[in-house]
């Protein structure tokens, strides 16, 4: 009979923070029924003090750091720095979601329990050292975001967002899956490690045509999720179509995540294939940045511009992973940092601009901004220049090491387009600015409501860090740097 399998203290201790949140979202959905209707704005606060409670929990575990349940987990630098990077963006998207749900009339406990169990997943994700274990991390992140998507039963483009969500999505992890499944096959194995190692030695039950194969199909699973072309077309429909929260936390939390595993699993099992993986890698950057770019630069739906300019960001961030190298891990860590700040930053003042029903999402509603609300209207301007990488903002430094890492790694040319795509950028980032500050003022903008404590909280915190990776940025690309050496050392 097999022996069961008992996990030591320690290695629950390492998993706390994802205990913390399974429990408050549990909590949150058996006190949804017996809490008033008009007063189920306090289940947030529940949540709140959960993703926050969790920040702490997990630099503690990070100082006795090593493997969860017999190795299916890895608790180390890289999986810390991904579980903080959700977490802070899960409180942040609680804050905006307080008052856009009370503007809604559509608060509930389930909100916030969906939101709990989605950064769990991607917790899962970012220190997952075996398939299945991602795939079971992946299923639980991706089904709360699908249900999110359409969370406004009663909005026909929420409900247009979740089944284009939905569908796409299971077809992207259909192929993940069949990759697994033939990973499996050739190796007879599912944890990352021991991959790693059959392929080194080529212990190979089958062709390495079937590890290509594999190879390709979970990257197909791992574009989708960040958006990369051409498995983007999902991204613009369900952004605009979404609650701006959620479109937010989407564009940050479950991007993070995926780019998490796809460097885990691509730097340690298919390593021994780089040489044939790197190409597809950077043809697929290309062509997200100039998809991304060209579709940003026609969009007068602000939602749906900066879904687009989303995936031309997922494009820079595979710059940087295509060079194969430490320094390039790290440049992609930074820059998902930073892009978490300014980007959600931007669709915090998007969410407070709008109206109930999602209204006022033209770029032209935006028009005499500066002149109603010049703090929102100079918070956005900011957050605009920072994506298009201006000094002094962290966009501008997240950016010059993605290029450098790529020069370093003699990708002349690819660094060369990412610039000219930088520079394309800047057309659509500062058409938004030159209409806040240049055109007569729309009645949307004159209408717009003084800023509510949740927003100024999450347009703080998100201009500190901006601000902050733009000024100091040696402060955390040196802490990422020394945990992005777990490519070649915490998984041999």
């Amino acid at each position: 009979m097999p022996v069961e399998y008992v996990p030591q203290t320690a290695e629950l201790v390492r998993i706390l923070p994802e205990i913390i949140l399974v429990v408050m979202g549990t909590l949150i959905m058996a006190m949804e029924p017996i809490a008033p209707k008009n007063r189920q704005s306090f289940l947030g606060t529940f949540a709140l003090v959960a993703l926050i409670a969790a920040i702490p929990l997990s630099l503690i575990t990070f100082t006795n750091p090593g493997p969860v349940f017999g190795g299916m987990l890895l608790i180390d630098g890289f999986a810390t720095f991904f579980r903080l990077l959700v977490l802070i963006v899960g409180v942040l998207t609680i804050l905006m979601s307080r008052p856009y749900l009370e503007r809604e009339g559509a608060e509930s406990g389930e909100y916030y329990a969906l939101f709990l169990f989605s950064i769990v997943g991607q917790s899962l994700m970012a220190s997952a050292n075996e398939l299945i274990m991602i795939f079971l991390g992946l299923e639980v992140s991706s089904i709360s975001s699908y249900i999110l998507a359409g969370y406004l039963r009663k909005d026909p483009r929420n409900n247009e967002a979740a089944l284009k969500y939905f569908l796409l999505g299971s077809f992207a992890t259909a192929f993940f899956l069949y990759g697994i499944s033939m990973v499996y096959g050739a190796t007879g194995s599912t944890n990352l490690a021991d991959i790693r190692q059959a392929l080194m030695a080529g212990n190979l039950v089958t062709p390495e045509s079937l590890l290509f194969a594999a190879a390709a199909l979970m990257f197909a699973g791992f574009a989708f999720k960040v958006g990369a072309a051409p498995f983007q077309v999902w991204v613009p429909d369900v952004y605009q179509g979404a609650p701006t929260p959620v479109a937010a936390f989407l564009s940050a939390g479950p991007k993070a995540a995926a780019f998490a595993v796809l460097l885990r699993v691509f730097f340690t099992t298919f390593i021994p294939f780089s040489d044939q993986w790197e190409p597809i890698i950077w043809v697929t950057a290309l062509a997200t940045m100039l998809v991304g770019n060209f579709a940003a630069l026609v969009q007068s739906n602000i939602k749906r511009m900066l879904a687009y300019s989303s995936v031309a960001h997922a494009g820079y961030v595979l710059i940087a992973i295509s060079t194969h190298s430490d320094i390039g891990t790290a440049a992609a860590m930074f820059y998902l940092a930073a892009y978490a700040f300014m980007n959600v930053g931007a669709f915090a003042v998007v969410s407070h601009f709008g109206r109930k029903g999602e209204t006022n999402m033209e770029v032209k509603d935006f028009a005499g901004l500066a002149i109603h609300q010049p703090f929102l209207a100079g918070v956005l301007a900011f957050f605009m220049f920072s994506l298009i990488g201006i000094p002094l903002t962290g966009g501008f430094f997240g950016k010059f090491y993605i290029f450098k890492s790529a020069i370093d790694s003699q990708f002349y040319w690819l660094a060369a387009l990412g610039l000219v795509n930088s520079a394309l950028a800047a057309y659509y980032y500062l058409r938004v600015v030159v209409t806040m500050y240049m055109e007569e003022p729309s009645f949307a903008s004159a209408t717009v409501p003084p800023l509510d404590l949740g927003s100024k909280t999450v347009l703080g915190i998100c201009c500190t860090g901006t601000v902050f990776l733009g000024v100091f940025p040696t402060a955390l690309l040196a802490l990422v740097a020394n945990w992005a050496v777990f490519l070649e050392k915490t998984t041999p």
